[in-house]
């Protein structure tokens, strides 16, 4: 028996009133008409936010190949491709809906124009305040733009092939408060993400086009700082196993304290250190996913995003075949690794995590395994792990404090309780808070502090290895040069003389 089938069509209002809330903001909405015309191979793409009360509107005009009248309708049509199917590996879209989607969910008039070289202009336009009101179209199109705005698409007049792209009653942009300063505050944080997801493809002495926001160049920001002389690890690209064409980079930065106050300030992007820290997902050089760890962790915990490990930045690239696999979503904004992919993932990114922590931690000077740090003086302080918890205690075969003690006579039980008072009373809860509030780890290292203090407890140390320890003073002074934090004094330390005995 043939099962009855009905025809249920989605009523056309009600469909696209829904596709505004999928969780566009206006710079994520701005990105994916920049995708449309990079597919379309414009060398130039310029955006415009116009500020003029409720009649605001927003323009976006490319120079790329542009659209007939069938093209036209065809990428004016809801799901006008299937995802399923092949596309060239340039190309940056994939579901056929995000100029409608991205559009309607800033602005309730939509209208696109268009030429291809040699052809005539074409324009549509969806107005969502008209649906339902033309009788015999529940989908209304509309020919040409509405009355009054046909000069905003004079751009394209005086354009050989190109497109402009209009939006029109920017309900969700202008809402009410809206004001020109809020306008302006919007182009800012537009052109800081735009700046961010076509970095790689707008860098370079030959980008692959040219982005402009309201007249002004749109200059890339990199999120890798990539050639910093001061970056504790650049690696090459790993290719991994069990798939095609994914590339993994992995990146730690230098520490704040190594940064001019300009590059601390562009290095800490757009939404700041700790939320810009972990994979940057690229599909075609373009970036889908800023920051995060892609739900990978330690004993079933994902990782989060802390303070510890903000250094820590891993370029990751997916060719858009692996789009699926990959779970991109409709906004681009989500990706997740195949399962046989997230073991080799892991083991990278926790080898990136530990350098950016040991960067972090040491505000940006760590010694590589290389350079010969066995010889260097001991710790001052010991981290011992029990099942009790976590202690710190200042080590007692320190050579400098076991050379106080050696000499302390009646004084030794005092020093060791004192020393002992000291482990029991570590701030350890306002360290924290202080760290949390301030973004920053405390002061250590000598950090800010004059010269003659660094001096002075130098020669300390270079007298206890000289005179208690019996080392000679050249071995001395090359221990503590591969010592930290003295071996940021390399000038102090070859300095050090013995004084003469009393």
């Amino acid at each position: 028996m043939t099962p009855k089938v009905r025809n249920a069509p989605p009523h056309a209002g009600s469909m696209l009133e829904s596709l505004r809330g999928l969780g566009y903001v206006p710079a994520t909405a701005l990105a994916d008409l920049v995708d449309n015309s990079v597919t379309a191979n414009a060398s130039e793409v310029g955006i415009h936010l116009e500020w003029r009360g409720e009649d605001s509107w927003v323009r976006i005009v490319d120079d790329g190949d542009g659209m007939d009248d069938n093209a036209l309708e065809v990428g004016m049509r809801l799901g006008a491709r299937d995802p399923r199917g092949d596309r060239a590996t340039s190309d940056l879209g994939r579901f056929g809906l995000g100029l409608k989607t991205a559009s309607f969910s800033q602005a309730r008039r939509l209208t696109v124009a268009s030429r291809r070289k040699g052809g005539s202009i074409v324009c549509l336009r969806w107005d969502l305040d008209l649906m339902g009101e033309e009788h015999g179209a529940e989908w209304p199109l509309f020919e040409g733009p509405a009355p009054g705005s046909e000069h905003l698409l004079e751009p394209l007049d005086r354009m050989e092939h190109g497109t402009v792209v209009l939006w029109e009653t920017l309900d969700r942009i202008v809402t009410h408060g809206f004001t020109a300063n809020d306008m302006i505050e919007l182009a800012d944080r537009v052109e800081a993400h735009l700046a961010m997801t076509f970095h790689r493809l707008i860098d370079g002495p030959q980008p692959e086009f040219k982005l402009l926001l309201n007249g002004r160049v749109v200059k890339p920001w990199d999120p890798f700082l990539v050639g910093h002389p001061g970056k504790a690890l650049e690696s090459l690209d790993y290719r991994l196993l069990h798939t095609t064409g994914v590339t993994v980079q992995c990146h730690v930065l230098p520490h704040r304290d190594m940064l001019k106050p300009a590059e601390q300030e562009a290095a800490a992007g757009p939404n700041g250190w700790t939320q810009q820290e972990g994979f940057y997902v690229y599909r075609n050089r373009r970036l889908l996913l800023a920051g995060g760890w892609l739900g990978l962790g330690d004993g079933g915990k994902p990782w989060p995003r802390d303070e510890a490990h903000r250094l820590a930045r891993i370029r990751l690239d997916i060719p858009n075949s692996a789009d699926a696999e990959w779970k991109i979503n409709v906004l681009k904004s989500m990706a997740s690794p195949p399962v046989r992919l997230r073991y080799q993932l892991h083991r990278l990114a926790s080898e990136t995590r530990e350098t950016a922590k040991r960067v972090f931690a040491h505000r940006g000077h760590v010694t590589s395994a290389s350079s010969g740090r066995s010889t260097a003086l001991a710790e001052a302080w010991q981290v011992r792990r029990s099942a009790q918890g976590t202690s710190y205690r200042i080590a007692r075969d320190h050579d400098l404090v076991a050379s106080i003690l050696d000499r302390a006579g009646p004084l030794k039980a005092d020093i060791l309780a004192l020393l002992r008072l000291i482990e029991e009373t570590v701030p350890v809860q306002r360290i924290w808070l202080d760290t949390a509030e301030d973004k920053e780890t405390p002061r250590t290292c000598f950090a800010g502090a004059p010269e003659h203090e660094v001096q002075g407890t130098l020669s300390s140390m270079f007298e206890a290895l000289v005179r208690y320890r019996g080392q000679s003073p050249d071995e001395a002074r090359e221990r503590l040069g591969r010592t930290p934090p003295f071996d940021r004094y390399l000038e102090l330390v070859a300095a050090l003389e013995m004084k003469d005995s009393e």
